[in-house]
């Protein structure tokens, strides 16, 4: 969160780090100086590389592909595809190969910064690039498949903010893989612990699945490409039978054997943390002030139901001694009185609101580096608790706060000191508190989904060690976790599920990056180490409340359009939900200070939607 309004320039963190990531695939690829010779089994395992067929077999991020029939390289057609805002126009398809097998990929391109790769090869990803192509250039680089793995993605790209680029004749030469077959039924089909109203499954992987059907007394409640899923909009105190089957291109494989499961009685507790069951949440400048004027707290209206007090900050980056007072009233004239503040906030909690210490934001980096750190840490937000009785905590650590040494690569056994103590420091908190204890976070996407694709600084190095970095706090401390808002907003292009690139502003990336979060997803694509998903009670999105207040700005309209997709399955667009959830908690926004600048257009729209 920002103490200003929004940046002056996009976020460079995604874009950064994908920079630096293309930078070191290069390398990789830059050491291979000749191409081996096709085998006599070798064929072009490519679909449609010369682009004759238009578009098909290939997926273009955002609409950005076309098929053009002049300039091409050889044939009739070629690819166009246009980089559009922060989209690179990535165009993409999914090839069968050969475990253990060497490849050899090319094209022609035509264009400035036109990128050539493959991922997924089990080995080291690798890609190729062309600062300037005034003609067509061909492109090429090579890689060894994985032990066992049975399919790889190729695909070209452009470059943020630079014009068309064009593709033409891509061939990946290699031996075919082996025919599809039907995978066998997934085993180790379990349940997690069950609330009123959900059920979290997991089972194991079947080989050669590419996707997984979820079923509730023999009828088919959600798809999903993950090992895990949760099923939702059950009734409490009810039996349920589950099954899962694998899918893939041939066909779906016979169902497991079921896990039979009840239902909880209901009745909230601790894993509503007392809310409404469609929440708004807000932040309120408390310390400081911005171009959207200064809020009393008495002043918030009931529309709101969690409203976190930003922010406490550190007395240094590495104290762990948190501090927080009210805006003085040279920056804020119409600042309340110590006495008032407090009198409002019990007079939100007795209207039924809660009331947060948020920590963090954008100024206040906390790095929780050694023991004392965390025990500082603990001292002193009890401390701010207790001087305001406020309800619980959220966190919003960003910038450096938090970040993975070298060699930290599993996000569900940790190992740096700040991930650790910031666990431990939290569950200390909820141990003193107890069950109404509340417990948010506010990471933004570079910390959570870009976990999809990268963790850390990466098996081999060089990737930004702060990618997905708080995936295993979020996970360390799901069951004692209320409610997860990611920022969608300051936020580069991620992969959603789709493996296809999704960009702010709009339905599709609340849809995808919250469909990832419900669904779980394999952490740096290891289908080994799957971050299972979270309930939906324990889920919102977050959102700038104008267009002063954050990059990704989002209209009331496309809100309730995500908001239905994932509540109804309706106005989905291109991207589909691996799932419905109706009992996805509600909405988060930065802030309430821009909403009321913004003539309360941020939530008039919620209200509206949830009845409130």
């Amino acid at each position: 969160m920002e103490r200003t309004g929004s940046r002056t320039g996009p976020s460079v963190r995604p874009s950064g780090l994908l920079a630096g990531l293309s930078a070191v695939l290069l390398a990789a690829g830059a050491l291979v100086a000749t191409a081996p010779a096709a085998g006599a089994a070798d064929a072009d395992l490519a679909r449609n590389g010369g682009f004759e067929a238009g578009l098909d077999g290939w997926s273009c991020s955002a609409g950005s592909g076309a098929v053009v029939s002049t300039p091409v390289h050889g044939g009739t057609s070629a690819l166009k595809a246009t980089p559009a805002g922060s989209d690179n126009a990535r165009c993409s398809q999914t090839v069968t190969v050969k475990p253990d097998s060497a490849y050899t990929l090319g094209a022609w391109v035509r264009g400035d910064y036109v990128y050539l790769g493959a991922s997924g090869t089990g080995t080291t990803d690798v890609s190729t690039w062309t600062q300037s192509a005034g003609a067509y250039k061909q492109l090429t680089t090579t890689f060894r498949t994985g032990p066992a793995t049975t399919s790889v993605t190729v695909y070209t790209h452009g470059w943020y903010g630079t014009p068309a680029y064009y593709a033409d004749d891509l061939t990946l030469i290699g031996p075919g893989g082996a025919p599809v077959t039907v995978p066998s039924a997934p085993a180790g089909l379990k349940a997690g612990t069950a609330t009123a109203s959900s059920v979290p499954l997991s089972w194991t992987a079947s080989a050669g699945a590419t996707g997984y059907r979820v079923y509730r007394g023999g009828t088919k409640v959600l798809d999903t490409t993950a090992t895990s899923a949760t099923v939702t909009g059950l009734t409490a105190s009810t039996a349920y039978a589950f099954q899962v089957s694998a899918v893939n291109s041939a066909g779906e494989s016979a169902k497991s054997a079921a896990v039979n499961v009840t239902t909880g009685t209901g009745g909230g507790g601790g894993d509503s943390g007392g809310l409404p069951a469609h929440a708004l949440v807000g932040y309120l400048h408390s310390s400081f002030a911005n171009g959207s004027g200064y809020t009393r707290m008495a002043d918030v209206p009931d529309s709101w139901d969690v409203i976190n007090l930003a922010f406490g900050e550190p007395t240094s980056v590495t104290s762990g001694d948190i501090r927080f007072s009210l805006c003085p009233a040279t920056e804020c004239p119409n600042v309340e009185s110590e006495a008032e503040f407090k009198a409002a906030i019990k007079a939100k909690q007795a209207a039924g609101k809660k009331v947060l210490i948020s920590i963090g934001g954008q100024n206040g980096q906390v790095q929780l580096a050694s023991t004392a750190a965390r025990d500082a840490f603990v001292t002193s937000v009890g401390r701010i608790i207790d001087t305001y009785g406020l309800d619980g905590l959220d966190i919003d650590f960003e910038g450096h706060s938090l970040s993975l040494a070298t060699g930290d690569t599993d996000f569900r056994s940790p190992t740096t000191p700040v991930i650790v103590n910031l666990i431990s420091a939290v569950k200390s908190l909820k141990a003193k508190y107890g069950e109404k204890f509340v417990l948010t976070m506010a990471p933004e996407t570079f910390f959570v989904q870009l976990g999809y694709q990268y963790y850390g600084s990466g098996p081999w190095g060089g990737q930004d060690p702060r990618a997905g970095a708080y995936l295993p706090v979020i996970h360390a401390l799901r069951d004692d976790l209320t409610l997860l808002h990611v920022q969608d907003y300051n936020s580069g292009p991620i992969m959603g599920l789709d493996n296809q690139y999704h960009s702010m502003g709009g339905a599709d990336f609340h849809i995808a990056m919250t469909d990832m979060l419900l669904t779980g997803f394999p952490v740096a694509g290891d289908q080994s180490r799957v971050f299972p998903a979270l309930r939906p009670e324990q889920v919102a999105f977050g959102l700038p409340a104008s267009t002063q207040a954050g990059n990704g700005h989002t209209s009331p309209a496309e809100v309730t359009k995500a908001l239905n997709c994932l509540t109804r399955k309706t106005d989905c667009g291109s991207y589909q939900t691996h799932g419905t959830w109706p009992g996805l908690r509600g909405l988060m926004t930065w802030s309430i200070n821009w909403d009321r600048f913004n003539n309360w257009e941020f939530s008039r729209n919620f209200d509206a939607y949830f009845g409130g």
